[in-house]
């Protein structure tokens, strides 16, 4: 059975759907903790209904990025996880962090990368005349949003898009390709070969939405 911890900020709608088809669909692994850096964040609320012990690691009480990800580190693996995910973690790890959890941690951008790292993704990919936008899971590697791709979904840019009625049309498509991308690695069926991610059992790695 794979421990799953999954990192959050805000509401950790992505957290949600990983812990929904998690047990929706049997995976053989259990998300044993939920952990924030924000008091009251609105993860903790779903956390305690479906029982999932949670952690807040305050990211203001602490000195330097530096310590923060230390004690942040230290608290994770007193969960001893198989898989370190996150799920709108708005901070930036420094590279021992990334080092501690190489090719055990996962993150979610909303952007076709390597096209849009960093922020105001949906507002830059409107301005540039993108047809397609979406998402992107990756392992994490030092280069913030960067790292293997594990698996992308692309939506349409409309031609009379706003940013957050993009923002909305690829968070839907966050939640269908995140979970994806988690039994995948649950389920040991992701190689990375080169800096290439592939699945071992040849399942298409795009969802187009």
């Amino acid at each position: 059975m794979k421990r799953i911890v999954i990192l959050v900020s805000g509401r950790g709608s992505n957290a949600q759907a990983i812990v929904q088809r998690c047990a929706a669909e049997g995976w053989p692994a259990q998300v044993v903790a939920i952990i924030g850096n924000r008091p009251g964040a609105a993860a903790f609320e779903f956390a305690a209904q479906q029982g999932i012990t949670t952690a807040l690691v305050d990211h203001t009480r602490h000195p330097s990025r530096e310590a923060f990800d230390v004690e942040l580190a230290r608290v994770i693996d007193g969960f001893a996880p198989d898989l370190v995910v996150l799920a709108g973690f708005m901070r930036i790890l420094t590279d021992g962090f990334v080092a501690h959890y190489a090719g055990r941690l996962l993150n979610i951008h909303p952007s076709l990368l390597p096209a849009f790292a960093g922020l105001h993704t949906h507002r830059r990919a409107i301005e540039a005349g993108c047809k397609l936008a979406g998402a992107t899971v990756h392992f994490v590697t030092p280069t913030l949003d960067h790292g293997p791709i594990v698996a992308q979904a692309a939506v349409p840019v409309l031609p009379d898009d706003t940013p957050e009625a993009l923002f909305d049309r690829v968070l839907a498509v966050e939640h269908a390709i995140y979970p994806l991308a988690v039994r995948w690695f649950v389920m040991g069926q992701l190689v990375v070969q080169g800096g290439v991610v592939r699945h071992t059992g040849g399942e298409s790695q795009l969802l187009m939405g």
